[in-house]
């Protein structure tokens, strides 16, 4: 593994389900986080593990069989540099998997997809929400019993919201490519899009043709949550001068081989307020309807005013509170897809086969965001397939006129 944060960790709760998961090796800049993971590995029975200090270390000797990379936006394109240029040189590695989104940009999601191809790797797109159990169990029964008497799906919604991410990196604009809608909307578009293509055919039968984006900060730019962020984060992250967006609403329209219309709606906010992480599905047909709501639990708990204790997330991701009536995810890993996607990507790469989401995918949700930028910036809708867009930067990612 490449990487050591929250989503490293989520990795490796899901692997522990896995059959033929090990993780032979970690590695990160600070060393004290790759000890700490590695100890973590080896606690879960996932060991022995390895904390080396570079992706190159990590290749010498056929240690590891794929690589995950799970480290901030702005050091993959540079890891998966380093993959090919070990592979090339002879290195054994049968794939990479990256985790969302595959690039801060077009131009970089491209450089990916290209990397992997010349090195003649397998790759992934590690998009959790595609393998949540119920996106799966869902799609499989809307379009068996629904969508084959009544007429296909015409649009999907999902929306992704919490109280802001864990780590700085994030909130750079620079540094991780956008705000909420590249951190989060990568997220919404996909399952959405994986929910309106008809099983079976490939995901590329559905050809975007318009999008239309808008974004916004309205929480943490007010003095009073810019200083609270900034002593969170540390004075690099100062959203008083540097603002990223915290909402963001897109709309893709797409259309499938026959030319019917299908619409995508997905949203995204690091400004919610409530329980923790919600995550919200709905798809919509002639003649029917499936919705999800991750915050909807079979399992609450209730703590009165009598029970104190420290902030924690032991309850659900992104957990708000640690009193009153609190909605409980018995195993967040599997809610949100990390297992069936790590045992499907797993399974995939140590047999040759061509894992259900790759790096062409990662490219073209990107290449979707990256419309949804420009449209936000232009106040007009704007064509996915625009040429125009290989190049683009969203505004909040462009480098600052003063130089910090």
């Amino acid at each position: 593994m490449v990487g050591t944060g929250f989503v490293a960790d989520l990795h490796l709760q899901a692997l522990q389900s896995v059959r033929r998961a090990r993780v032979a090796a970690v590695t990160s800049p600070h060393d004290d986080r790759r000890r700490a993971f590695a100890a973590r590995v080896d606690a879960a029975g996932l060991g022995p593990c390895r904390a080396v200090g570079s992706v190159e270390e990590m290749l010498a000797g056929d240690l590891v069989d794929a690589v995950w990379l799970l480290g901030p936006n702005d050091t993959r394109l540079e890891h998966l540099r380093a993959i090919e240029r070990a592979v090339t040189a002879g290195a054994r590695l049968a794939g990479v998997a990256c985790e969302k989104p595959l690039g801060r940009t077009v131009a970089e999601a491209a450089e990916m997809l290209a990397l992997v191809e010349h090195a003649g790797l397998d790759h992934a797109y590690l998009e959790n929400q595609v393998f949540a159990p119920a996106v799966r169990r869902g799609r499989e029964i809307l379009w068996r019993r629904a969508a084959a008497t009544t007429g296909r799906p015409y649009l999907a919604r999902a929306s992704e919201e919490h109280s802001g991410p864990h780590r700085p990196w994030f909130w750079q604009g620079e540094r991780q490519g956008g705000g909420a809608m590249l951190d989060m909307m990568c997220h919404s578009v996909e399952v959405a899009r994986f929910l309106l293509t008809e099983p079976g055919a490939p995901r590329g039968s559905l050809r975007p043709v318009a999008a239309t984006g808008t974004t916004a900060s309205l929480k943490w730019s007010r003095p009073k949550y810019a200083a609270r962020l900034a002593e969170r984060m540390g004075a690099e992250v100062d959203y008083r001068r540097r603002p990223a967006e915290d909402v963001a609403h897109g709309e893709v329209r797409f259309e499938d081989d026959r030319g019917t219309s299908c619409l995508v709606e997905a949203s995204t906010s690091w400004a919610y307020v409530g329980p923790g992480l919600r995550i919200g599905i709905e798809v919509l047909g002639p003649e029917y309807a499936m919705q999800i709501d991750t915050l909807r639990t079979g399992l609450q708990l209730f703590l009165s005013r009598e029970v104190v204790g420290a902030e924690g997330e032991d309850l659900v991701e992104k957990q708000n509170a640690e009193q009153g009536l609190m909605p409980v995810l018995e195993d967040e890993a599997a809610t949100y897809g990390y297992v069936g996607e790590d045992r499907h990507v797993v399974d995939a790469l140590l047999a040759g086969r061509r894992p259900e989401e790759t790096f062409e995918d990662g490219l073209a949700v990107t290449r979707l965001l990256m419309a949804l930028y420009r449209s936000a910036e232009l106040g007009r809708t704007v064509d996915p397939r625009d040429s125009g867009l290989d190049d683009y930067v969203p505004p909040v990612a462009r480098p600052h006129p003063s130089g910090s």
